[in-house]
């Protein structure tokens, strides 16, 4: 995707829908690769006469490449200029058969013409081309073509048929993830226009064994087939009607007790009129069973987190009950700063656990964490503002608790002994980061430093603990020109990103 979004901005000049149209069409790019076995190539018309850049390749898995470099944002070769021009211009298919190509002698192509419809959901089709597709098929290989080999490529030819009529990728079919999905070399069975089985390739087959079926599937209905086999007690997805027998391009599940297949259907169309269909069928059991067991783990880790925060909650709890019913002035007052502290951690746990992430916007915890420090100025008969400016950016998640609890707790400092009993109070973080550090400024309006001494409580040797033993930071306390106080903490952001890089 991000090739051909990148060459097409430097080199084409498609609009919006076509560039929607395309990125639909080779996100199917390594299915037509397999199917037709051979290179797909994607050229783009760069306004210059009959010159055109490939954005787009695909090799078919499990066959020799022409293509040993890759050839994305190389112009298209001389042998095939005129062959690709043709196509684009006349909007027909062409093969390279004829010598009047000048195609190489161990190698055959045909370019397609790629047609898309208007604005989706639309049955009108723009006339003129918006790219052109080449097909090459080696002709050194020199095996027999086996039914499998003539059936995938009739698949194949019938896709491509339809990419120059405009008719796929089907505007009905879903563009979400594709995990999963079933590949052409996983299981391919053709359908004719009644939804019976056509042909079953072994290992289309193979996985319906797997289900307990007995028997051939040639000859027989898909979807009359898939009902027996399923299995009263589960749960059936409302598109498998439509899949089994061909008639939607969708995706959809049969889940029995043990296995699990995935399948995928391709309507075949001539036109409005449904010639038949593809369906691809991947035994996905054991991919659905990771994803469930990565499921539980994700549920148990949430869990876990939730428990974590409210023990955490109960603790601070706890310690207010206990501050609340001490005698002792000085007990009290440690008590509760060991409430507001916990209250902290629990504050950045609860923010880390909602992502579950390696990194965090750590803007949003601080503006959470420093609410904390409403309750303190209450306490102390103060009218206090918090103002934060500048942003510190996202992260890692192990920085998050020792900095929101050291700036908390020089908030806190703040208000409690710089501004006791202000009316218009104010303490001001400013965050500032560039390439090598993070700055960040606490100042208040308040009475200031005595004597410029700094403080040695308990808060101020916990600050000093985070800053440089956790974050390996610098702090530095001073008083501001006119009012108050001012701590700067830098914290060098190299020793941040370094758990990030392998």
């Amino acid at each position: 995707m991000t090739s051909l979004t990148s060459i097409a901005e430097r080199h084409g000049n498609l609009s919006d829908d076509d560039m929607r149209w395309l990125h639909r069409l080779v996100a199917d790019f390594q299915l037509l690769a397999d199917l037709a076995i051979g290179d797909i190539v994607l050229w783009l018309p760069t306004g210059d006469d009959d010159a055109y850049i490939a954005a787009q390749h695909a090799r078919p898995a499990g066959a020799s490449t022409l293509f040993y470099r890759d050839i994305l944002g190389q112009p298209v070769r001389n042998a095939w200029r005129e062959q690709v021009d043709r196509a684009y211009q006349e909007g027909v298919s062409l093969s390279g058969d004829s010598p009047t190509w000048g195609v190489e002698a161990d190698a055959k192509v045909r370019a397609i013409p790629v047609r898309r419809r208007e604005v989706e959901p639309s049955t009108k089709v723009i006339d003129r081309p918006i790219a052109v597709i080449t097909r090459h098929a080696n002709h050194a290989d020199t095996r027999s073509a086996g039914r499998l080999e003539r059936t995938s490529k009739e698949c194949a030819d019938e896709l491509f048929r339809m990419i120059a009529a405009g008719d796929f990728p089907d505007q009905a079919a879903p563009s979400g993830p594709r995990r999963g999905a079933a590949r052409a070399s996983d299981g391919l069975i053709r359908l004719d226009q009644a939804g019976t089985v056509t042909f079953a390739s072994p290992n289309a087959l193979s996985a319906f064994t797997r289900l307990g079926f007995r028997g051939e599937l040639e000859g027989e209905s898909l979807a009359e087939t898939t009902t027996d086999l399923i299995d009263d007690s589960q749960e059936v997805d409302e598109a498998l009607p439509l899949v089994v027998t061909g008639r939607a391009p969708w995706r959809t599940d049969i889940e029995t007790r043990t296995v699990t297949l995935s399948l995928r259907a391709l309507p075949l169309r001539h036109g409005a009129e449904r010639i038949g269909a593809i369906v691809l069928v991947r035994d996905v059991t054991d991919l659905r069973a990771q994803e469930q067991t990565l499921i539980t783990k994700d549920a148990t880790i949430r869990e876990i987190h939730h428990r974590v925060k409210n023990n955490l909650q109960t603790v601070a709890a706890l310690l207010r009950i206990q501050s609340r019913r001490t005698k002792s002035e000085e007990a009290r007052t440690a008590l509760q700063d060991a409430e507001r502290r916990v209250s902290s951690i629990a504050v950045v746990h609860d923010t880390l656990s909602e992502g579950l992430s390696q990194s965090v916007d750590f803007d949003a915890v601080f503006d959470r964490a420093v609410r904390l420090t409403s309750e303190v100025a209450s306490m102390h008969g103060s009218h206090v503002r918090t103002e934060r400016i500048g942003s510190f950016g996202v992260l890692p998640s192990g920085y998050a608790t020792p900095l929101a609890l050291a700036l908390t707790e020089l908030v806190t400092n703040a208000v409690e002994h710089g501004l006791p009993g202000k009316e218009d109070g104010l303490v001001r973080i400013t965050a500032r980061r560039d390439d090598a550090w993070l700055t960040v400024q606490v100042c208040d309006n308040g009475i200031g430093l005595p004597a410029g001494r700094v403080g040695s409580g308990l808060g101020t040797q916990i600050v000093k603990t985070l800053v440089t033993g956790e974050l390996s930071g610098t702090i530095d306390w001073g008083a501001r020109a006119v009012e108050g106080t001012e701590v700067t903490v830098r914290v060098p952001l190299a020793y941040i990103r370094e758990p990030e890089q392998p």
